[in-house]
């Protein structure tokens, strides 16, 4: 790996040497397990402890702090240290050798481009088409007609179904599966009567799926993942939902059937929305948030059911007075009782 001088990266990150600009880097860490030779960062104040004693040669922040070394200041330092991070690591093309493993199974009408790396007991399906410098590791299943574009990581164990659309530049990891039949059926007496599920997933270019999620495939039409969108591990999105670009969907979230989200939408772990709703551009989610109808644009809600932000945090706040008040309503109810008693025993309006 190539060590990069201190005004190199500072270059990439477009950030000012404070120090060594000849000062060389071969590796980056945190700023508690640096040590002498790479480069860590602060962008929370409550490590600024560890300032006085790291081992790092430089560090990537705002402000120079109690380092005594070399600095790259930046107004931004968690989104320069990523820079610096994908500068340091190696790329698929150089972590896995290039080749088809001979325990690969590929039907001979898959079409399979220059430069992959396919693994041990991945299967390949007829008319698969799997495009330029495709990272596959071992035991990934992709069914017939799917396509995979160019420079895809696919981690072991999952599975991509038939005719399913992978963009360029998707990393999809172990046990995911994409394009699982959507959860529909018809109620015939006491049977469920299943309805074929005959469409798609699409996945747009620079999409992250994580571990053992799950993505349905349309009833017809596409089940679609907007370019660029991050969703976390375990995340259940249901048939013919529409998620925008650049969104981010956090751990045991679950999209229900049919529900669109607009680009850059935020939703956080746990929440659950329900089918054939909007949640509009730049809206926000909180944790296990229960929507139960459309989000306008740009509205954070949170709670169950979901309500906007700052009434839902004040909701909270009273129910926590809840038993305080529910005494006090107690006492006033003894009290009143007494006041009761002690008039009944008193002249009334009709001695009057």
């Amino acid at each position: 790996m190539a060590d990069y001088t201190l005004g190199e990266i500072a270059r990439i990150v477009g950030g000012e040497v404070i120090g060594d600009s000849g000062m060389k880097i071969h590796g980056i860490a945190g700023i508690r397990e640096a040590v002498e030779g790479q480069i860590t960062f602060l962008a929370n104040s409550k490590y600024e402890s560890y300032l006085s004693i790291t081992r790092a040669s430089a560090i990537i922040a705002a402000e120079n702090g109690n380092f005594n070394g070399s600095v790259i200041r930046v107004s931004n330092p968690y989104l320069a240290f990523l820079k610096v991070v994908t500068l340091f690591s190696r790329s698929p093309m150089e972590r896995y050798p290039r080749g088809i493993h001979p325990a690969a199974v590929i039907s001979e009408t898959a079409s399979i481009g220059r430069e992959v790396s396919i693994g041990a007991y991945c299967v390949i399906g007829d008319n698969v088409v799997v495009s330029d410098r495709v990272t596959m590791l071992p035991l990934v299943c992709v069914d017939e007609g799917a396509n995979i574009g160019d420079d895809c990581l696919i981690y072991p164990h999952v599975e991509i179904r038939e005719r399913c659309e992978i963009g360029p530049r998707v990393i999809i990891h172990s046990g995911a599966v994409i394009g699982s039949d959507g959860f529909g059926y018809a109620r015939e007496g006491c049977l469920h009567q299943k309805i074929p599920q005959i469409g798609i997933v699409k996945l747009e270019e620079d999409v992250e799926i994580g571990a053992n999620c799950t993505i349905d495939r349309a009833t017809t039409g596409v089940t679609l993942i907007g370019k660029g969108s991050k969703i976390d591990n375990l995340v259940q999105i249901a048939h013919n939902v529409v998620i925008g670009e650049n969104s981010v969907i956090a751990a045991q979230a679950g999209i229900s059937g049919s529900t669109e989200l607009g680009d850059n939408v935020v939703i956080a772990g746990q929440a659950g929305l329900v089918g054939h709703i909007r949640i509009g551009e730049g809206a926000r989610v909180g944790a296990q948030g229960g929507v139960t109808k459309s989000v306008p644009p740009g509205v954070s809600v949170s709670g169950y059911p979901a309500r906007e932000h700052s009434l839902s945090r004040k909701i909270y706040a009273a129910s926590t007075r809840l038993p305080d008040l529910l005494k006090d309503f107690r006492d006033l109810q003894n009290r009143v009782k007494a006041l009761e008693k002690g008039l009944g025993s008193g002249p009334t309006a009709e001695d009057d």
